[in-house]
């Protein structure tokens, strides 16, 4: 499978783009600087820059972008639309590395994570970013996205055990009770999901993970 990795620098990007090389997908990773990755090809550019002849004939575009800057939230926005943009009517997937504060706590789905009172304040301007980028992905029905949330412990340096349970909109907590999977987990529900084909692809979804 060809697939192109944007933003593969970072934390999460350099596991995804680790583990669909380790499956032995064909990887490009898209980068604004020297490529950090192992994926063999690479295009150089920023997000923003990037054409839809830039993604022409890739099967799956993973979007793995994220800052904590205050001044670039909307970045979270704005780069999940280019993307959906130049890929409008393509047969390419859009996969997105999401944020677990958007995730609902009542069956109404009326009530967020980010929505309770101990929320982290420091964490509040990216959940909201994040969560402003996919109330416009579920808007596009132009273009075949995914939008990945993964649980609320989001443990840079975890394992990597190979066991996840993959959940829907509703924030869940796993057998021991807890909300928490590593990033290396987290990127194997990633490719998972990127090689699922047909009627078991969460297009136009936004599912979850947590560790089992």
């Amino acid at each position: 499978m060809k697939i192109a990795i944007i933003a593969a620098n970072g934390r999460a990007g350099r596991l995804i783009t680790a583990e669909a090389v380790r499956r032995g997908h064909d990887v490009t990773a898209i980068v604004r600087s020297e490529n950090k990755t192992d994926a063999p090809s690479t295009i150089q550019k920023d997000i923003l820059d990037l054409t839809a002849e830039d993604l022409a004939g890739f099967e799956v575009a993973i979007d793995a972008f994220g800052t904590w800057d205050p001044e670039k939230m909307s970045l979270h926005t704005d780069t999940v639309l280019h993307l959906a943009d130049i890929l409008s009517g393509t047969d390419t997937r859009l996969l997105v590395v999401g944020g677990a504060g958007s995730l609902y706590v009542n069956p109404e789905h009326t009530v967020t994570v980010a929505d309770a009172p101990d929320f982290p304040t420091d964490y509040l301007p990216t959940a909201t970013a994040m969560a402003a980028s996919l109330a416009k992905l579920r808007a596009r029905d132009d273009v075949r996205w995914t939008y990945l949330s993964p649980a609320a412990d989001f443990q840079a340096d975890g394992e990597r055990t190979g066991a996840y349970l993959l959940a829907g909109e509703e924030f869940t907590l796993n057998t021991a009770g807890e909300s928490v999977i590593s990033y290396a987990d987290y990127a194997i529900a990633m490719l998972d999901e990127a090689e699922r084909t047909g009627a078991d692809a969460h297009v136009h979804e936004r599912i979850s993970v947590v560790r089992r």
